[in-house]
């Protein structure tokens, strides 16, 4: 969303706990997820470095302090979920991650990060310190996050899977890594080059992840996790979040979604 980088206060919301050690620090616009594993943070995202301070102020107002970050993990090589990350970086010494094979778009062509279609020049690269490949596990304290190839919208999108206790009960949390179809179109696939197997790609990422049963379904942007509205609807004894049917209705959703814009409905 190009105003989200142009008028990032409009975009502001209040952080809270989702379940457990889970914590939604991003924007109206771009999902930030903060895992607290006692040893230190795991941030999932950095959302736009134009709302980066937002990001910041969101993990202070919780009672951390944005220091302790000690892992940056990215869902994909986009502008909206890592064009924070340098800032972070430089603060904080947060060693990053980022699927593999989406490390060509800092290094070679940061015309696929997006940058051009929200209408900025992408500049702020960063080193990555560990390349994610499947079944990749990053571990902190009491937290161990499970790391699951699912290109398509990228190459190197990753989905990732940890636990989460709320209750004296274990929960599974997930976010799908890459569920845009905006790089699947004709037009974009014609448009920087890129080979229309993603297209089969990202339906046997949809076949993969539909396998795995997930209880608390976050996503990398809030609307696709209905984010702000669960929110609202929190009480002191329902937690919509927890909801293991949001994951297989999410993934259904968007195989017919993408069955429709390949031609295969």
């Amino acid at each position: 969303m190009e105003k989200a980088t142009t008028h990032p206060w409009e975009y502001a919301v209040k952080p809270f706990r989702i379940a457990g050690n889970l914590y939604y620090v991003g924007n109206r616009d771009v999902s930030s997820h903060l895992i607290d594993s006692g040893a230190g943070l795991i941030l999932l995202d950095t959302t736009y470095p134009q709302t980066v301070y937002l990001l910041l102020e969101s993990i202070r107002r919780l009672g951390f302090n944005p220091d302790d970050i000690a892992y940056i993990l990215h869902h994909h090589g986009h502008y909206d979920h890592f064009g924070g990350t340098r800032a972070i970086v430089e603060l904080t010494g947060a060693k990053t991650c980022l699927g593999a094979a989406d490390i060509e778009v800092l290094e070679t062509r940061p015309e696929l990060s997006w940058g051009p279609e929200y209408g900025v020049a992408f500049c702020e690269t960063f080193a990555v310190d560990i390349p994610l490949n499947d079944g990749d596990v990053i571990s902190l304290g009491n937290t161990s996050v499970t790391c699951v190839a699912t290109p398509g919208h990228t190459p190197g999108a990753m989905s990732f899977f940890f636990d989460v206790e709320e209750g004296g009960r274990t929960y599974t949390a997930a976010s799908h890594g890459g569920p845009g179809l905006n790089t699947l179109t004709d037009e974009y696939l014609a448009k920087y080059g890129l080979p229309a197997s993603r297209r089969q790609d990202y339906l046997a990422s949809l076949q993969r992840l539909g396998k795995r049963h997930v209880d608390i379904f976050i996503g990398c942007h809030p609307g696709q996790s209905d984010t702000l509205e669960k929110r609202a609807a929190m009480t002191p004894i329902h937690n919509p979040f927890i909801d293991p049917q949001a994951w297989p209705r999410f993934l259904s959703g968007l195989e017919r979604k993408a069955r429709d814009l390949f031609g295969l409905a």
